[in-house]
Parts: structure tokens; sequence; C-alpha cells
């Protein structure tokens, strides 16, 4: 094995010089045995005592700047050190920020999927319930039709596209059912143009009980009519044999005449 031990730089210059320096004072303590002889020896002696100064000086700055350096290496080793725990910090952080995005990330792609679902389940439920409004809209009377026009306008064809959202559209269809229902549960008095048995048009006052049943009078109180709704609209028959009795319902409504039972015909299909 091999025992010799690598040493370090400064410290090789130090045992150098402290070499230099024993050699040097071992010359001048020779040189003071020695009887002086002439001048040369001792100009020799003092240009050797001024190198051994020379070099303890050399020597205490070499000392000097090691222990400087030394401090100033522990001193980078330990930031070195210090800002590799924080990078670890750092990167554990991020690894467990990144996990955390992970987690949610599936969260929301799960969440997504499940709104899609609910989203085609309620495209499909609003699709059947304007389907079941287009069919009702048939058996409407002119009056409810009128209060839903603006609602009926927006509702899409049959398997048309439509820029409408789905809360649009299913608040144009409960729009629509909740006049109709409102309309159903009252007596109603308009005034329309109606055909008359005789084939001519005139201005009548129409009264409807709800969406069942409607009853028609002219203004002289001679030609009178019965309607009912069908799946073909509705339909309207001449009745002018009721016409008193339909114009007496309509002055009891508009509290023309005491309230009194009045026999009215009703047509049921």
């Amino acid at each position: 094995m091999n025992n010799t031990t690598q040493q370090r730089p400064g410290f090789r210059r130090i045992t150098i010089a402290s070499a230099v320096v024993t050699g040097l004072a071992a010359a001048a303590l020779v040189g003071a045995a020695v009887p002086v002889q002439d001048g040369s020896q001792l100009e020799s002696t003092r240009t050797a005592l001024e190198s051994w100064v020379q070099t303890r000086r050399l020597i205490s700055s070499e000392r000097e700047q090691w222990r400087l350096g030394r401090e100033l290496l522990t001193s980078e080793v330990e930031l070195m050190r210090d800002s590799i725990a924080s990078l670890d910090e750092d990167i554990a952080a991020g690894r467990a920020q990144i996990s955390e995005t992970d987690t949610k990330r599936e969260e929301l792609v799960a969440t997504h999927e499940r709104l899609k679902e609910s989203s085609a389940g309620l495209a499909a439920g609003v699709e059947a319930l304007e389907g079941r409004v287009r069919e009702l809209l048939v058996r409407l009377p002119d009056p409810v039709l009128e209060r839903v026009r603006p609602l009926i306008q927006q509702l899409p064809e049959a398997g048309a596209e439509t820029k409408l959202g789905l809360a649009e559209r299913y608040r144009n269809v409960v729009g629509i059912l909740d006049q109709v229902g409102k309309f159903n549960r009252e007596i109603s008095v308009t005034s329309e143009v109606r055909e008359l048995s005789s084939g001519n048009s005139a201005e009548v006052s129409a009264m409807y009980l709800g969406l069942g049943q409607a009853y028609f009078v002219t203004g002289d109180g001679k030609s009178a009519g019965v309607g009912r709704p069908t799946a073909q609209g509705w339909v309207w028959t001449p009745r002018d044999d009721a016409a008193p009795e339909i114009a007496a319902a309509i002055e009891v409504y508009k509290q023309e005449r005491p309230a009194s039972f009045v026999r009215l015909p009703i047509q049921v299909d």
C-alpha cells in the first residue's frame, strides 16, 4: 500500500517557506559563528536576514489567505446546501401540486361527462315536450294562440337544429303551457268574426268555458253557434235555436243581467 498522502497546495507552500526560513536562519547563525572577514560577508548576512523576514511575512500572508479562502468556501458550501434543500422543497411542492391538479382534472372530466349525459337527457326531454306542444297548438282557440304567439314563434321545427339553449327552450314550453292552463281555468268572452248559418261572416261575442266548449252569438241575438276542439282544430257548428240562451249566459258573465241558471247546449265528440 502507498502510504504517501497527497498534500494540499497551501500546505506545501507553507512547508517550503518554512524550509527556506530554516535555511536562512541556519545560514545567519553560521555567518555569526564565523569571524567577520570582510564587508561582502556582512552584506550577505544582511541579505539573508531580509529574505528571512520577507519569507515570514509571506507565510503569514499565505496562512491568512488560506483561512479566508476556507471560510469563503465553507460559506459557499452551506449556501449550496441551502439552495439544494430549497430546490428539493420546491420540487416536492411542484409534484404535490401536479398530483392535485391531475386529481382535479380527473374530477372535472368526470363532471363534464356527467353533465354531457344530463344535457343529452334534457335535450331529449325538451324535444319531446316541444312535440307535444306542437300537437296541442292545433287544439287551442284563437284567443290562446294570440297570447302565446311570441313563444310559439321560438319553437324549433321538429328535428331542426336551433341556436336556443336548453334553458330558453324549456322556458318557452313552460310559458306556453302556463298560458294554456290559465285559459283552461277561466271563462273568457272575446269579440271574434265567425261564419254564420247563412254563410255570411259577422262579428260575434264568443264565450269560452276553458278549452272544452265555446259559444258565440251575434249582436242582434238571431244567430249563434257552438264550438269544440278537435285534432284538426276548433270546429264551430251553427245553433241559432240556442241564441237566446247563449246571449243570456254572456250577459250574466258581463254582469249585464242578474245571475240565473242558463241551460246551454253541449257537444261532445
